[in-house]
Formats: structure tokens, C-alpha cells, sequence
């Protein structure tokens, strides 16, 4: 229904998302960042390269401080292959091993993913599907805030390095006229890159100003990857009667609309009145 408009919850209408890859000591760094700027975000991780020594990012790092702060740990390959380089059962593998292995440490099922190397295909895609992967983020920026339409060739906004990043944040963070006008699109500003490229380039202040600049609004919605992905699923899920008056909710997740500037909500397992 076209003049249904998706809200993020709390009817905001932008949310932001970081994903970063591997398994770095550069993660606690980065993450001491997110917490202080109240940002979340993706850690895509490599079960089998994780290493034990102090100057390592570990197992043990990934549950505690990963997950212990509320972000997401992903799928990135057990040993970091190119999906579409590799055999097509070696690179299952690399998928299963690594979800299996982040199973057990989350207690949870762990289906979100970062193309290693950004190594896609159509034929990596079908493997990602019968791995029972529901999201993967590539390398290819897309330069917008549009929420995704495939979600497993899923185009984050930018990565950290990109040039045109602080005019993105300006444009991101744009206010409307009016405190809440009808008609205006959800925006996503999703954020990737390595942890370890900050040390390298020697520019941690890049992510401390994106993280102050987006960080601490009352109107952005800050989530990881898979709290974005369930909950647009969750409004994808949305059940319309014939006349547009009533809409049910079969998610178990509350979902937030904008119906022609009135606001409301459609709680997990319930019908609304809309018209």
C-alpha cells in the first residue's frame, strides 16, 4: 500500500548501521567509539583465525565485548575465502563452519554475512541461500540511505574512506521542515570498512567525528544489521484487508507506520485500524 510508509521504532525516520570486518585487535578500539557515541553495528568475524595471544582480537574478546555491548556478530568465512574463486562445497564450508562456531558462542542462530574480499556471484548467492544466510553485505557503495531490496547483494551507504562522507552525514542528517511531515522516505546510513584501517591510515578521527556527528539523536534509530533486517521483514510481513482499513501484524516484532501523516503502531500479533 503506497501510502503506508515504513517508520524505524519510535517513528523515527533514520537509522544507522556500522559493519566491520575480521578478527583485529583494532575492533576493541573502534568499539570503545560506538559505545561512547551510543552507535551499533556488525561485526563480521572469522572463526577460524582467531588467535590467543594479548595483541590479538579473540574468541573470547568477540563474546565480551561484541556482544556483551549489544552489537551482532556475522558470518565472514571460516577462513576467509573468495566464494567465487573456490569450489562451491569448500566455500559452503567456510559459511557452515563459521556459523556453527558463532552459534555456539551466541547461543543463537547467526544468519547475517560480509562477502569476504567482496567475492559474489549469482552461484555464490544460491550457496548463501541453502546455507540459510538471510543478509550479506558487499563492497559496493551505493552513496544513498535507501533500505535494501536484495538483501543478499545488500550496498552499504559508504565505506569510512570514501571522500564524500562528511557531505553524505550532512545529507543524511538533514531535517525536514516540520517536526514529522508525511511522505518522506526511512533512511539508512550503513557503514563499513576494517577496524585496522584507522591504525593503518592513521585517521581514527574519521570515525570519532562520524560517530559524534550521527551518535546520541533522539531521532535516529542506531541497530545492527540483523535488528534492520527483522524489522523491515517485519513491515514486509504486514497484512492489508481489501479496503485498507485494517492492517495485522503476524511478526513478533511491533511495527511503526506513517499512514498519510497519522501516526501508528502495529503491535506484534494484532490488527490496527488505519482508515
Amino acid at each position: 500500500m503506497n501510502y503506508v510508509l515504513l517508520r524505524f521504532p519510535n517513528f523515527r525516520d533514520k537509522a544507522v548501521t556500522l559493519s566491520y570486518d575480521d578478527d583485529v585487535v583494532a575492533n576493541k578500539h573502534l568499539l570503545s567509539i560506538m559505545q561512547k557515541y551510543g552507535i551499533k553495528g556488525t561485526f563480521n568475524l572469522n572463526s577460524g583465525l582467531f588467535r590467543t595471544d594479548p595483541s590479538s582480537f579473540t574468541k573470547e574478546d568477540a563474546k565480551e565485548l561484541i556482544l556483551g555491548s549489544g552489537n551482532e556478530i556475522a558470518v565472514h568465512g571460516a577462513k576467509h575465502l573468495s566464494l567465487a574463486e573456490v569450489d562451491p562445497t569448500v566455500g559452503m564450508n567456510d559459511i557452515l563452519t563459521d556459523r556453527k562456531e558463532f552459534e555456539k558462542l551466541t547461543g543463537a542462530p547467526v544468519k547475517g554475512m560480509a562477502y569476504a574480499n567482496g567475492s559474489l556471484s549469482d552461484d555464490v548467492v544460491k550457496m548463501l541461500e541453502m546455507c540459510g544466510i538471510v543478509y550479506a553485505r558487499t563492497t559496493r557503495s551505493s552513496g544513498n540511505f535507501l533500505i535494501p531490496d536484495d538483501w543478499l547483494r545488500l550496498s552499504p551507504t559508504c565505506h569510512h574512506d570514501d571522500p564524500h562522507l562528511p557531505e553524505l552525514v550532512q545529507n543524511f542528517l538533514e531535517e525536514p521542515q516540520s517536526p514529522y511531515v508525511w511522505g518522506r522516505s526511512p533512511r539508512l546510513f550503513y557503514l563499513w570498512g576494517h577496524a585496522y584501517e584507522f591504525d593503518n591510515n592513521k585517521n581514527w578521527n574519521v570515525i570519532e567525528r562520524f560517530a559524534e556527528e550521527v551518535g546520541g539523536r533522539e531521532d535516529v534509530w542506531y541497530a545492527t544489521n540483523m535488528e534492520i533486517y527483522t524489522y523491515v521483514q517485519a513491515f514486509n510481513r504486514l497484512e492489508f484487508t481489501a479496503d485498507g482499513t485494517k492492517v495485522f501484524n503476524p511478526s513478533v516484532t511491533d511495527v511503526y507506520l506513517d499512514y498519510l501523516g497519522t501516526k501508528v503502531v502495529v503491535k506484534a500479533g494484532e490488527m490496527a485500524t488505519i482508515g
